[in-house]
């Protein structure tokens, strides 16, 4: 037997982007970003093994958001700070070397966010069938890059999956028949 386990990894910039510009036009409050720990007991969940938690945090202005650090900390996920100069996306490299370093290891991925810029760090992950890994997405559905539909990875809805967020989200979707709910209409 061995110690697989789900790296589950955060591209945090990317989801409060996304909710604020995309989705929202405004920067989420507090009850409408996704409860973090959720995302890693889903993992847990989903493929019935440990999980851990990477969160990739942009500190190159020299300071750390100390109390939500402890937050990530109190939820067991391990944060990542990183600097770098102004040009370069560090979390977006450093979620691609750490893609890359899973290359040689059996354990599972799922990716947060909807960043086509890691489609082709997955697409080598999924390259090495010899350790059948698992990967998925986490994100809104709706904004994830369709880069990831064309490698076949599975995207987990933050929201309707996850269930990551304490209030709805006004979302506009395709909603298949089956899954229609008018009563999520007259409310």
């Amino acid at each position: 037997m061995t110690d697989r386990r789900t790296f589950v990894l955060v591209d945090g910039e990317n989801i409060d982007a996304t909710l604020g510009n995309s989705l929202l036009g405004r920067r989420p409050l507090p009850e409408e970003r996704p409860r973090w720990e959720r995302v890693t007991a889903y993992a847990e969940q989903l493929w019935g093994q440990p999980v851990t938690g990477l969160f990739f945090l942009n500190a190159s202005n020299g300071t750390l958001p100390s109390s939500f650090v402890q937050a990530l900390l109190a939820m067991d996920y391990r944060p990542v700070p990183l600097a770098g100069r102004a040009d370069e996306k560090v979390v977006d490299i450093g979620i691609q070397r750490t893609l890359d370093a899973l290359v040689q290891r059996a354990d599972d991925v799922l990716l947060v966010s909807h960043d086509a810029d890691f489609a082709e760090h997955l697409s080598r992950l999924l390259d090495q069938s010899a350790y059948q890994r698992r990967i998925g997405l986490v994100a809104l559905r709706e904004y994830a890059s369709t880069q990831f539909d064309q490698l076949g990875i599975r995207v987990h809805d933050l929201e309707d999956d996850v269930h990551a967020f304490n209030v709805p989200l006004p979302r506009v979707r395709i909603i298949p028949l089956d899954e229609f709910d008018p009563e999520n209409f007259l409310r």
